[in-house]
């Protein structure tokens, strides 16, 4: 079974012309350069129009107790200064 639907398709080479074009346009309104970066836009423009589209991968987020247990405590070594007399 395919991941992507026609429509999907269309709208993808949609945005990678656009993006040669020079038309196409990123959310913050830069241009766009790269052509990973048209190829998502096209994607989420096709699911906005309901095309058959896998979810977006997230990125995996770690529990606060796993970051804080690859951290060693900071041991601080005092220096001892002599003071001449």
């Amino acid at each position: 079974m395919a991941k992507y639907g026609r429509a999907a398709s269309k709208s993808v080479k949609s945005a990678v012309h656009r993006k040669k074009t020079g038309t196409l346009k990123s959310g913050s309104g830069r241009k766009v350069k790269s052509r990973k970066q048209a190829i998502a836009i096209g994607l989420n423009e096709a699911r906005a129009k309901g095309a058959k589209v896998p979810k977006r991968k997230t990125a995996g987020r770690k529990s606060a107790s796993r970051k804080t247990a690859g951290r060693k405590t900071a041991s601080r070594k005092t220096k001892r200064t002599s003071k001449k007399r």
